[in-house]
């Protein structure tokens, strides 16, 4: 009896192996394919590697890119949408942008039949989002914070992108995480941060707020959705020559993440991400939907938090290149 549980044990694991290696067997396709491919911007680390993925998959795929970068301009992008839409692609790729501005025109594509996915926006238009687990990042990061506050003091909050869905969830999980913690404040107003010049503004933005707030313990932290501007807000603060103010930003650019690595840098943790995943992932659910296969709304590919006291395990993949 024995005997013959193993057998079918050792038959069943067996199968499954075969099964297994079927599904590794079967290879993804986009041979005589064109995807469409529009980014608002590829001036940011992030948004640079999340388009290479997507055009390098394409490639290895077997199919053609139509890829269009809108240099940071709304109504460019918008016109290169139109653009898309009347080479009837097999599939549209939209990356990151002013939801407010995209959503006509995102309209438009599904109106034209032609499948769309994006990378980094949050849209019920959309046949998958492939992205990040935002919300996950927003909350983990802002308790980060708030732990190295000790559960109270003043934060400096950057707030000029919350038209784009991930820096308004990120944003939003921080406020609800602040919620828990009444000593924590967010002085007011908020801060803008801007494209381009984004270091140089933050810089400008956090020396003046320090110089508006010169005493040890009015400032315990600066929080930004992303972490372009978290650069000046370092430079900044290391400038001031202030103790016990802090930064935390989102996304992992090598600038940032090896601030965070310096154990005598004020910034303290970024929620980094992995862009080139995020953008090859994308197309390849795109590949999966066009060979009839079934694609959930979001695939979240993981994010890492890298903090003071985990960085010499976790930061190498993310620091600048030598």
């Amino acid at each position: 009896m024995r005997r013959m549980k193993a057998l079918i044990f050792a038959a069943s694991g067996l199968a499954s192996m075969i099964f297994a290696a079927q599904i590794r067997a079967e290879e993804l396709s986009l041979a005589g394919k064109k995807i469409g491919v529009t980014v608002i911007g590829t001036d940011h680390d992030w948004d640079l590697r999340a388009y290479q993925g997507q055009l390098d998959e394409i490639k290895r795929l077997g199919g053609q890119a139509i890829p269009l970068d809108a240099g940071r301009n709304d109504q460019t992008q918008i016109t290169q949408i139109q653009t898309l839409i009347a080479q009837k692609p097999d599939a549209i790729i939209e990356q990151l942008g002013n939801i407010q501005v995209l959503t006509p025109w995102l309209q438009k594509i599904k109106d034209a039949g032609i499948p769309l996915f994006t990378v980094d926006t949050a849209t019920p238009l959309a046949i998958n989002n492939t992205t990040s687990n935002n919300y996950d990042i927003g909350a983990e990061l802002a308790l980060q914070m708030v732990n190295d506050m000790g559960g109270k003091g003043n934060v400096l909050v950057f707030n000029g992108f919350y038209s784009v869905p991930v820096c308004k969830i990120r944003y939003d999980q921080m406020k609800y995480v602040l919620t828990s913690f009444p000593d924590v404040k967010i002085i007011q107003p908020e801060l803008r941060d801007v494209i381009p010049n984004t270091v140089q503004s933050a810089q400008s933005n956090i020396t003046d707020m320090l110089t508006k707030y010169p005493k040890d313990g009015d400032v315990s932290a600066v929080w930004a959705c992303w972490d372009v501007p978290m650069v000046g807000a370092t430079q900044a603060v290391e400038q001031s020559g202030r103790k016990g103010i802090r930064t935390y930003g989102v996304d992992g650019s090598p600038d940032f993440t090896a601030m965070v690595a310096d154990p005598n840098s004020p910034a303290s943790a970024v929620a980094a991400q992995q862009p080139y995943e995020i953008g090859k992932t994308a197309v390849q659910n795109v590949a999966k939907y066009l060979a009839g296969q079934k694609v959930t709304p979001f695939t979240f590919v993981p994010a890492v938090l890298i903090t003071k006291a985990n960085a010499a395990q976790t930061a190498g993949p993310f620091l600048p290149k030598k």
